[in-house]
């Protein structure tokens, strides 16, 4: 969830209006059961208030979960998937889909010894996308952590940034 709420706060910052909610299935919150976030932005005031069920983007924090759920599932044609992953993803059901394996969890070790891949997938998002500015996760960033925090999560964005942009 906080990485959907850091996406719809990024958003705002770039003058969209946006939302992030969690989904946590029928059987309410449970320890180690895969939840759901989703976040919507646009450039018009946003009226919908209901789980997205067509997404133009799917991001996965965990690449275990593609075994468990069907992260596809209403995903439009010629949609995108994030990965965090160090492993090559294949799909296997034909569809048409772009897939970007970020190693989040990576580098955000390399910043900060700790797996907080929030940051990195966030920019990885924003260099293949163009969805969000730069600009405007670095502000997000420094607003919603304490100074030291901030800071590596700025540098720990700007690495997953430049990864995506080399590769």
């Amino acid at each position: 969830m906080v990485l959907a709420e850091l996406f719809a706060r990024t958003a705002w910052e770039d003058g969209k209006f946006s939302q992030a909610f969690p989904f946590l299935g029928g059987g309410g919150e449970r320890r180690g059961k895969p939840i759901q976030a989703f976040v919507r932005m646009d450039e018009r005031f946003i009226r919908l208030r209901s789980r997205v069920h067509y997404p133009d983007y799917v991001v996965v924090q965990d690449y275990t979960i593609l075994r468990e759920v069907d992260v596809l599932q209403g995903l439009k044609e010629g949609g995108t998937v994030f990965v965090n992953t160090e492993k090559p993803v294949s799909p296997s059901d034909g569809r048409k889909y772009r897939w970007i394996e970020i190693p989040a969890t990576r580098i955000a070790m390399e910043v900060t010894g700790r797996p907080l891949m929030n940051a990195a997938l966030l920019g990885a998002f924003c260099q293949r996308t163009g969805e969000i500015t730069f600009s405007s996760i670095e502000k997000t960033i420094l607003q919603q952590f304490p100074v030291d925090v901030g800071h590596q999560n700025v540098e720990i964005a700007k690495r997953a940034y430049d990864f995506c942009r080399k590769g």
